[in-house]
């Protein structure tokens, strides 16, 4: 109190005095106000600055980890901590089985030695197939007997009588062959005619209509290759090795050419699996890099392999090559099609969905694979939202055997709620992540592909997610793979129509070769009226036979 009041005492009563020490005391206010918002202006850009930098950081970090899981890592979109647990529990029950079972552990009534009652973890051994399996293959017997001296009795010197046999079995295989087939037709004329000096009315005996007119090539060969290529992936370079181990030298570039021919002729049954297909009240779709050597310059460009599945009432697998990935290409293929596209988020089909009045459906395989690549940003986020996702599944995984409508009726009853939880949780997260986060990159592309994410919640045909496409596709990768790209455009049209063909015979089980074989030499005779009867699908009711196994690509 004392010190206040002896500083009111010492100010001066000059009101000019009092005035300046009033604008010195508010210019040091303002210079402090200053000093403080610049103070807090450098923080809060200090801030910015750490905040975009680490957001740059966790972007390239998750760009690393995508690029090295594409090359080293497992395929399969799956959290690294959830694999940690995996492993964790998987060691833990190892030890687990290898420990004794303690007789005081055993339920009342059950003894030590009661194997019957104790449950314990069955191993199954690895080992040779049932030969049961095998019963469809050829069989050829050889006979194995004594010598006439060894058939004597060592003991009186009589022949010894045959009492039985035993049989053991063994699989071999016979490497297949060339043959050379020499048609000769017969001519006739009337000598009689001819000796007349009348025409003679000669007449050349035909032949069957061959695949390839004048070609060399039989419609087994023509089968045999295209097979080889379409659906085993061999480049036609190893196919040439392969015939010249076998004693048929033949150049590569004319092994391309039967391919070419081998789709003109069948390019009618491609263009009926199109208007069959397009039929179909859900076509899934997808597409990928198909590079063509460009002229000139000897590099390869860009073009794009697109594939459209058909639903059940319409099975068929088509592919369709274009030049690049505008939009033209679907928009051309899908001009008349007005049902349900079940596709990714890529843009290009925004167009033709409007255009054509189409529902679009979204894939929550897409979904989770972003949300898992941006785990190692945000591994709490990324738990909750593939645990979500994770439940349904497990609710198709129910209703996969169900009608469309009791299935859709499943899904109203119980993944509409999850649906509802997830976007309340993905609003939530999307207000807590800065705005180039990887991990606010996941939670947008969800938020944004919303409506088309939830179509199938509302419609039992539409499946969840869009990897029946994305198998198919993998038949192009590995093409590409070994082939590494196609000639030209039209290179990349007998691609397309081949992989239909071998693709569709995939889907139902058929043996590619045994179906084209007969579709090479029964077609060029076939009327229009009966095309129908040569579909995949069609065929297989009318020729029964073995089925390929539809386990591989």
């Amino acid at each position: 109190m004392d010190d206040a009041s002896s500083a009111i005492t010492d100010l001066s009563d000059d009101p000019a005095a009092l005035k300046r020490m009033i604008l010195d005391l508010s210019r040091q206010r303002d210079d402090a106000t200053r000093r403080c918002d610049e103070t807090s202006r450098q923080r809060e850009q200090v801030t910015h600055e750490r905040d975009e930098w680490h957001v740059k950081f966790l972007r390239a970090e998750t760009e690393l980890l995508r690029l090295k899981k594409w090359y080293y890592g497992r395929k399969a979109d799956e959290l690294t901590s959830a694999g940690d647990v995996s492993q964790m529990l998987l060691g833990f029950a190892q030890h687990l089985e290898s420990r004794t079972v303690d007789p005081q552990d055993l339920p009342p009534g059950v003894k030590a030695d009661d194997e019957a009652q104790i449950k314990t973890v069955r191993r199954v051994k690895r080992g040779r197939r049932n030969l049961a399996a095998f019963d469809q293959l050829p069989l050829v017997r050889h006979e194995h007997d004594l010598p006439d001296d060894q058939k004597l009795c060592p003991c009186c010197g009589e022949p010894r009588q045959r009492i039985g046999e035993e049989s053991s079995w063994q699989i071999e295989y016979i490497p297949g062959h060339f043959e050379r087939i020499e048609h000769v037709c017969f001519k006739y004329a009337c000598r009689h005619c001819e000796a007349d000096a009348l025409n003679p009315n000669i007449e050349l005996a035909n032949k069957p209509t061959q695949p390839i007119e004048k070609g060399l090539a039989g419609p087994g060969l023509l089968a045999f290759i295209v097979t080889s290529k379409f659906s085993d992936y061999l480049p036609l370079y190893r196919l040439e090795a392969i015939f010249e181990r076998n004693g048929f030298e033949i150049d590569r570039g004319t092994l391309g050419v039967w391919c070419r021919d081998c789709a003109q002729i069948v390019k009618p049954v491609y263009d009926l699996m199109i208007q069959r297909m397009l039929q179909s009240h859900v076509v899934c779709t997808d597409d990928t890099v198909m590079p063509m050597l460009a002229p000139g310059n000897g590099k390869t460009q860009k073009a794009r392999m697109w594939v459209y599945v058909g639903d059940e009432h319409n099975p068929y697998n088509v592919f369709d090559f274009t030049l690049s990935r505008s939009r033209d290409g679907p928009l051309k293929f899908l001009a008349n099609y007005k049902q349900v596209l079940l596709a990714d988020a890529y843009g290009g089909y925004d167009g033709i969905v409007v255009s054509n009045d189409i529902i679009r459906a979204g894939c929550w395989a897409h979904a989770r694979r972003k949300v898992v690549d941006a785990e190692k940003t945000h591994p709490t986020i990324a738990q909750q939202a593939v645990t979500l996702i994770g439940r349904l599944y497990a609710i198709e995984q129910q209703a996969r055997e169900l009608s469309h409508a009791d299935r859709v009726e499943m899904r109203r009853r119980h993944s509409l709620p999850v649906l509802g939880e997830l976007h309340h949780n993905l609003q939530t997260w999307r207000d807590q992540l800065l705005p180039k986060h990887p991990m606010a990159d996941a939670v947008g592309y969800m938020l944004n592909q919303w409506g088309e994410l939830s179509v199938f919640s509302t419609d039992g045909a539409v499946p969840i997610d869009n990897n029946v496409s994305e198998r198919e596709m993998k038949r192009i990768v590995l093409n590409r793979k070994n082939s590494l790209f196609v000639g030209n455009e039209r290179g990349g049209e007998t691609a397309a129509i081949l992989s239909s063909i071998t693709s569709t015979c995939r889907r139902h089980g058929i043996d590619p070769q045994r179906y084209l074989t007969q579709l090479l030499t029964n077609l060029p005779d076939t009327p229009m009226s009966r095309l129908s009867d040569w579909l995949p699908d069609a065929w297989k009711k009318t020729h029964p036979g073995p089925t390929t196994n539809l386990s591989g690509v």
